[in-house]
């Protein structure tokens, strides 16, 4: 648990549209590139092994991961989970683990509807124990009738009403603002499919804005304004960055961007952190190296080098906000 002023992220799922586990083969490319590497550097020692695999290059030693959307967010002595993709399911397992099976209190706050974002909930284990307090919250209309449909006899063995925890559905506004404890939320409609929405998350002088599952049609400076004052400081800003730039021009109005629009917005709104996350499907984690390998380049080409971060989520990241 994180304590005084600060703010934590964790991130158990990063992927978007449709889980992705690592392959066989993906695996088996990045063991001979480790072996590979470690025959260039002559590894012998078994007493080395341990800091040879922490110098390994990113996509050989590391994982964007399989799991879909979800972030995990402690500040001011809450819990609060950003969507219900199939990264909530380990992230259950390690609440249950830690509270020794007692109750568990959150706020689920959710950017859409759309599988990906909530499928992971009938496998998270604190909907079934007594006592938890479970808040879902988002400004789509008919919250609760979505996901009893998600577990409808049909679709899925248990139903909503089986599981034993207090789950209570609220409506949020779509451009709001109100408070958890003493963490204040404020929300702003994205352009998506079906309708997405934003979070910006503020506690103690740091703010975190979680911005997935978004498309930029209109790049006038009019027209990205209620963004840029929406991400506007912000300590973070995790960012739909699904496509390149020719998938975004070929699949326009998909409901997703790129790495490129976020920076740029970025930049503009004087974030300090920014976070490329809703990886898309079909790329292993050398195209998603090479794709942040191109934002970097684009980030220099643009003089952000010193006023801006940028990374790849990936499951198990951690990020530590202190005011």
């Amino acid at each position: 648990m994180v304590g005084g002023g600060s703010i934590s992220l964790r991130f158990w799922g990063a992927r978007g549209s449709i889980a992705a586990p690592l392959s066989n083969r993906e695996l088996a490319s990045k063991i001979e590139a480790a072996l590979q590497q470690a025959l260039e550097e002559g590894l012998h020692d078994v007493s080395d092994v341990g800091r040879f695999v922490a110098g390994l290059p990113w996509p050989v030693g590391k994982t964007a991961g399989g799991d879909t959307s979800c972030v995990e967010v402690r500040a001011g002595g809450e819990l609060l989970i950003l969507d219900a993709g199939t990264g909530i399911r380990p992230l259950g397992l390690e609440l249950v683990r830690n509270a020794g099976r007692e109750p568990v209190e959150a706020h689920i706050l959710l950017s859409h509807t759309h599988w990906d974002h909530i499928c992971g909930f009938p496998f998270f284990v604190p909907a079934f124990v007594p006592g938890s307090k479970l808040t879902i919250a988002s400004p789509h209309e008919g919250l609760e009738s979505r996901f009893r449909r998600q577990q409808h006899a049909e679709f899925f063995p248990v139903s909503l009403d089986s599981m034993a925890a207090d789950i209570r559905f609220v409506e949020l506004e779509p451009e709001g603002q109100f408070r958890v404890g003493e963490v204040d939320i404020a929300t702003l409609p994205l352009s998506h499919p079906g309708g997405s929405f934003g979070y910006r998350i503020s506690y103690n002088g740091g703010a975190v804005v979680y911005a997935t599952d978004s498309e930029y049609k209109e790049l006038s400076q009019v027209a990205l304004e209620p963004y840029h004052d929406f991400f506007r400081g912000a300590d973070v800003l995790i960012f739909d960055a699904q496509y390149t730039l020719a998938e975004s021009v070929e699949k326009e109005h998909w409901g997703h961007s790129t790495a490129f629009v976020g920076i740029d917005m970025a930049l503009e709104a004087g974030v300090k952190q920014l976070l490329l996350t809703h990886h898309e499907p079909t790329y292993d984690d050398r195209k998603l190296w090479d794709i942040q390998q191109q934002a970097m380049r684009y980030l220099e080409l643009q003089g952000g080098e010193g006023r801006l971060g940028v990374e790849l989520a990936y499951e198990g990241m951690e990020i530590l906000i202190v005011s």
